[in-house]
């Protein structure tokens, strides 16, 4: 008999707990120097205002996966990070579609069966990754080996053309 009462009261919690008029203002960073990385880490740091005052759980959507979105001690601040290999690291704005604990249960059985996606995310923001730098084109030593076998070249072709 208690079983169905916790549900029903689990419910109503839930259903009053969602986010109305939700608002995000996000900032984000990205390397932008790339040359010992093997991958490229995003990192999201953002604030959500709710217009009933509300601080869900949030789930984020990246490249077909839900992972948790992290919230700070004092509930004001959302972080939510992952990594991309460099060869597949692409530039310019990435959406990052959040979804609250509704959205992710929908969002999950639709993904665990297949299906297209229809529950709408609760905000989406945006990472900016503008590329990173992966180094010169040659290195010091290449060039530097280069100049020695151009050295040893003339040096060689010199000493011959004298002795001949």
């Amino acid at each position: 008999m208690l079983g169905p009462v916790f549900v029903l009261i689990s419910a109503i919690a839930a259903a009053g707990a969602t986010c109305t008029d939700p608002k995000a203002s996000a900032s984000s960073y990205t390397p932008s120097d790339s040359q010992v990385l093997k991958a490229i880490p995003y990192i999201a740091e953002f604030s959500l205002a709710c217009g009933n005052g509300e601080k869900p759980a949030l789930f984020a959507l990246i490249d077909g996966g839900l992972y948790p979105v992290t919230q700070s001690a004092d509930g004001s601040k959302y972080l939510v990070s992952w990594i991309k290999d460099l060869k597949h690291a692409t530039t310019g704005d990435i959406s990052v579609p959040l979804y609250d604990t509704e959205g992710y249960n929908l969002l999950s059985r639709a993904l665990d069966r297949g299906e297209a996606a229809t529950s709408a995310p609760l905000v989406t923001i945006v990472v900016n990754y503008p590329g990173s730098y992966n180094g010169p084109l040659f290195n010091s030593e290449h060039f530097a080996l280069g100049l020695s076998a151009l050295v040893f070249y003339l040096a060689f072709s010199s000493r011959t053309a004298l002795l001949a």
